[in-house]
This record gives C-alpha cells, sequence and structure tokens, in this order.
C-alpha cells in the first residue's frame, strides 16, 4: 500500500471522533495547515480557523469554506450570535462537505467581543441554546460548541455547569472545554493562553454531571502522555499551539490512541509527501511559501533543524520551485548535522 493510499485510511470503529483534535486557531489553522496535520495523523479531528458568519454570508465564500479532500474528518468553527445566521451557516457546512460544526463561545478578543460573539456569549445561555437550536434544525451536521470554564473573575464551578446544562437542553451533545477562565478585559488572546490558571479538575466534573453527553479538554496540553492521562477521566482532548508548532508530537497518535498504524515512520516521509502538495500549489501558480510558513517546526528538536528553517523562510528564494528550495534546505541540514556529530 503506498503512503497517499494509507494515508486517507480512516481510523478504526470503537472511537469518539471528539478523542483527539487539533484547536481552531485563528492565522494558523487554514486548508494548508490542515494537510500537513492530516500527513501526520489521519485520526485526529481537525478544525477550520474560526469564521464569522458575516464573512460567510456576506463574502467570498469558497475562500472561507473550500478544503482539501484529504481532510477529512474536519470540521467548521463559527462565530457569530444571530440564530438564523448561524442556522444559514451550518446549511453551508453541510453543502460544503464538513464533518461537523462548532460555535466558538470561548475567544476573548476585543474584535470579537465587539461583534458579541466568542467568550462573552458565556454570559447569555440562553442565547447559545438559541443558536444551537436553530443550527440543529439547520443541519444534519453535529453541532459542538467550544467554551471555557469562566468568564472574568467568574471562577465558580455552577456557572459553568449552568451554561452546559442550559445549551445541552437544546439538544448539543458535545462539548469542547477550554479549562481556563476568559478575560474579556484587561488581558490580550494571547495572555488568555496563558495567564488565567488551568483547571482540568472542572472539565472532569462536568463529565462526572453529564455522563451523557461529550465532554472534551483543551488548553496547555503537549505530551502523548498528558493526552492519556486526560482520556481517563474525559471523553476527547484538543490540542492547540502544541500541535502547530512541533507537528511531529502527533506522529505516534493514531497508533497509541486509535489502534491503527501511523501514516508516517519519519519525518523524511512527511517532507516529501510536503514538497508533492507545494509542487502541485507552485504548477498552479500558487504561492507556496505561504503554505510552507505552517511545517517550519517538522524538524524542530534534531540536529540542523535551525539551518533548515532558515532556508525556508528566505524570502528571495519563495519565487523558485520548492524542490529547489528544498534541496538546499535539506542540504544545510544535514551540514548542521555533521557539526553535531
Amino acid at each position: 500500500m503506498d503512503f497517499e493510499t494509507e494515508r486517507q485510511q480512516t481510523p478504526g470503529a470503537g472511537f469518539s471522533p471528539w478523542r483527539l483534535s487539533v484547536a481552531p486557531m485563528m492565522d494558523w489553522t487554514d486548508r494548508h495547515c490542515r494537510y500537513l496535520h492530516r500527513l501526520i495523523t489521519r485520526g485526529t479531528l481537525l478544525y477550520t480557523e474560526m469564521v464569522t458568519t458575516g464573512a460567510l454570508l456576506h463574502g467570498d465564500q469558497g475562500r472561507h469554506l473550500d478544503f482539501n479532500a484529504e481532510e477529512h474528518p474536519v470540521a467548521l468553527q463559527l462565530g457569530g450570535s444571530e440564530p438564523e445566521d448561524l442556522a444559514a451557516c451550518a446549511r453551508l457546512a453541510e453543502r460544503w462537505g464538513y464533518d461537523e460544526v462548532n460555535l466558538n463561545c470561548g475567544c476573548p478578543s476585543e474584535r470579537v467581543q465587539r461583534g458579541a460573539f466568542g467568550a462573552c456569549l458565556m454570559a447569555e445561555p440562553q442565547l447559545v441554546a438559541d443558536c444551537v437550536r436553530a443550527m440543529r434544525e439547520a443541519t444534519t451536521l453535529p453541532v459542538t460548541v467550544k467554551h471555557r470554564i469562566g468568564i472574568d473573575r467568574i471562577e465558580s464551578y455552577a456557572f459553568v455547569r449552568d451554561f452546559v446544562g442550559t445549551v445541552a437542553a437544546a439538544g448539543c451533545e458535545v462539548f469542547i472545554v477550554h479549562a481556563r477562565n476568559a478575560w474579556l478585559q484587561g488581558l490580550s488572546p494571547k495572555e488568555n493562553r496563558e495567564i488565567p490558571p488551568l483547571r482540568y479538575e472542572l472539565v472532569a466534573q462536568l463529565k462526572r454531571d453529564f455522563p451523557h453527553l461529550t465532554i472534551a479538554v483543551n488548553g496547555g496540553l503537549k505530551t502523548a502522555d498528558e493526552i492519556a492521562a486526560q482520556l481517563a477521566v474525559v471523553d476527547g482532548v484538543m490540542v492547540g499551539r502544541e500541535a502547530y508548532h512541533e507537528p511531529w508530537s502527533m506522529a505516534r497518535w493514531d497508533s497509541r490512541f486509535f489502534g491503527q498504524p501511523d501514516p508516517a515512520e519519519s519525518r523524511e516521509q512527511v517532507e516529501q509527501a510536503w514538497l508533492a502538495y507545494l509542487d502541485r500549489l507552485h504548477v498552479a501558480g500558487q504561492g507556496w511559501a505561504y503554505a510552507m510558513r505552517h511545517a517550519l517546526g517538522l524538524w524542530n528538536g534534531t540536529p540542523g533543524a535551525r539551518r533548515w528553517r532558515q532556508v525556508w523562510s528566505d524570502h528571495r528564494l519563495k519565487t523558485l520551485p520548492p524542490r529547489e528550495v528544498a534541496e538546499r534546505a535539506t542540504a544545510a541540514r544535514l551540514s548542521g548535522l555533521a557539526v553535531a556529530a
């Protein structure tokens, strides 16, 4: 079986679709990033960047929604707070062939707050329930919600428990919980990912209180052992920045967490498949450099990785065919390997 055929096989039955996922991350998890991740893990659920309802209903739908067939399973994350608009976008998600539609109730950025959606929606659980109900009536896709454990200084477990209970009553069965509070004032989005303390115990309590729901945890998880520890108490784990910055960290997820062969045995194998993808972009007249930024962490932690990144990041080379740049990058990496030896 060749690499391309093996990579497109789906994981074995018996596992929750939300067992492992890569978080939606603005400016990062575009279709190119997701294609790279799919070269490394085929069982992990992948999410788009958050797309606002306004962008879909009044903008270039194809630019926001098109994706590669190899990305399945792939979910569309929406940002919005108007039930009718979200329902219309849920219909678009189904028409485009997505596997899930997710409502963002966790983003704390001021721009999102001005649109009255994201984390500030946690203060209006009945509105979120109305949104979920409208989306569920508009599509046969699973409708899921990603949210925080609280907002601002509200640290009571009852707050997130009641939020989940209200939204679940509208038919939502899957909740992806970022185990930090979102501070809507005084912290930047970056600080909101680092400063409020992680409280995994609240997510575990949600699972105990709502055993019939699918509860996945997100926030700060990096290693396979950390993932395994969380899977012992909740249904799924969503990994964000670690998966993006260290893509090879996902290399053994399929065998460990899905009981299936890993699609790639080596970084070299991933790099060759990725180069084939960059070649297609180049032949189609699309710039490959924008896509390549997602793969700059592929060799992290190995001798010569820094030299490899430097070649790929050289803006003077971005008009060359990607395989020509790859030859230079590999030569630089191997020279670093020789120095290290």
